[in-house]
């Protein structure tokens, strides 16, 4: 019986641990892809105690708790810290082949030197232990934390309005290692169908300094706020949508659309994909003129338990995959930005682990000559970023594109302690690969495949972001 996750946790041959602890875990992290709060960074904040750098924000936690059946009082109510972290800490056991409880314990092990496991006895004991080494270990604030998990790069998500003021504060700080660069995340401009839509678009209006009258008024403040991230040094957009639309229409019908929303109205479905459709193809051309890559987070149910979405708004554990028929429309959205020679760098990820093979195969009908895996299926996603789901991610990929090509992980997370999941990954990856080679499916060749797992690890994400 192996011990509980030690050193080679789940590394199951030589040549796996071999590929991990000689080649991947040296390797730095380009995070991508994530939620971290730039003005934390800039302020270097220190947590008071392991609740609010853990479970803060963090609605994977919140999940777990809520199906462990504890009350909401614990999650997001008014409980103590103390509290909170003993109702997480009751749920960890029923975690069982869930990542959160890995996530966790790599966590405890890689930050604060607990290599027990956490339950509803232990929690007093970790509370004080990581307490006391939140308070009082210089490493432990949230530059420490990225320092000492050798991040190379940091990707946040920013609405259009933002001012950027902290990403300008951290490019200015010469005793900033990591790059920590504006993702512009656009959802709020084209999601016409929204009650709050009419209010954030006039918010977009004060920023850059014009109304807005007209379709053509919309795509002028897209590229003026796309102008401004990128001379912020951002090197990626980001939308999350239901589905992916394709509804051509003319500049006079859009308008009419537009104008549709701003009063109130309600919309056909067909003229809001219509207006989707215009904006997602201004925004890619626009990202393709300055070298960004493209993120698309599509397949996602949000906000389903109304009750929970008034009292608590979006983002807070109440959504699920969707099931949705985006092929043929992805299809038509790729191949025109092609034909007109505009095709961004792009990275496709879908919540629903049976669009993987689909994604896979249309990668290779729209890659190009600037970067050796222009077209992405992006590394498994929420529900996906699971052991499994990880897996399942690689080998199709393996299975129909080329994974030796591939971005590897990001953490998709708001805290600092979620570096580890880049270490979860590095390890099924390696593990993966390490098979195929004992399995006789790939040489032997020790010097080639360790480049392979370290150019996954970190070097085609930092030739890819151009960093």
């Amino acid at each position: 019986m192996k011990q509980f996750m030690d050193q080679d946790f789940l590394l199951s041959t030589d040549t796996a641990k071999t590929l991990y602890h000689d080649h991947a875990a040296k390797m730095p992290i380009v995070d991508y892809h994530c939620h971290i709060n730039p003005q934390e960074i800039w302020e270097d904040r220190r947590f008071e105690n392991i609740t609010q750098v853990w479970l803060g924000g963090d609605h994977y936690k919140w999940r777990v708790m809520r199906s462990n059946g504890a009350d909401e009082y614990y999650i997001t109510g008014g409980a103590s810290d103390r509290e909170k972290f003993q109702k997480f800490a009751e749920a960890m056991p029923k975690c069982i082949g869930n990542p959160m409880y890995h996530w966790c314990h790599l966590e405890l092990q890689r930050y604060f030197g607990y290599h027990g496991a956490l339950n509803g006895e232990t929690a007093e004991e970790v509370w004080n232990l990581c307490n006391d080494k939140l308070q009082n270990d210089p490493n432990m604030t949230a530059r420490g934390l990225i320092k000492q998990s050798g991040v190379y790069m940091i990707g946040t998500t920013d609405d259009p309005v933002d001012s950027l003021q902290w990403h300008e504060k951290l490019a200015n700080d010469p005793t900033m290692e990591t790059k920590v660069c504006p993702s512009f995340r656009p959802d709020k401009v084209l999601n016409i169908e929204k009650p709050t839509f009419a209010a954030y678009m006039h918010s977009l209006e004060k920023v850059v300094g014009f109304e807005f009258g007209c379709i053509g008024c919309v795509k002028k403040a897209l590229t003026q706020r796309i102008t401004y991230f990128d001379q912020h040094g951002c090197r990626a957009s980001d939308h999350g949508i239901v589905y992916i639309p394709y509804v051509e229409a003319t500049d006079e019908e859009l308008t009419a659309i537009f104008r549709k929303g701003m009063a109130g109205e309600p919309l056909t479905t067909r003229e809001s994909d219509a207006y989707k459709t215009a904006l997602l193809l201004h925004c890619a051309r626009e990202y393709a003129k300055r070298g960004w890559a493209w993120q698309i987070h599509f397949s996602c149910l949000r906000d389903n338990n109304v009750e929970m979405f008034r009292k608590l708004g979006p983002d807070t554990g109440f959504d699920c995959i969707a099931i949705t028929n985006s092929g043929e429309q992805l299809s038509k959205l790729l191949s025109k930005l092609f034909e007109e020679k505009l095709l961004p760098r792009t990275i496709l990820y879908s919540l629903n682990p049976a669009d993987n093979a689909q994604l896979d195969t249309l990668l290779g009908c729209f890659q190009g000559t600037e970067v050796p895996g222009k077209i992405q299926h992006g590394s498994g996603w929420w529900f996906n970023d699971t052991k499994q789901g990880m897996i399942d991610q690689m080998t199709s990929l393996a299975d129909l594109g080329l994974l030796g090509n591939f971005i590897g992980m990001l953490t998709d997370s708001r805290s600092f302690l979620s570096y580890t999941r880049h270490d979860y990954f590095r390890r099924i990856l390696c593990n993966l690969i390490g098979g195929w080679v004992e399995n006789g499916e790939y040489p032997a060749d020790m010097a080639a495949v360790g480049q392979l797992v370290e150019d996954i690890a970190f070097n085609n994400a930092k030739r890819y972001f151009q960093i």
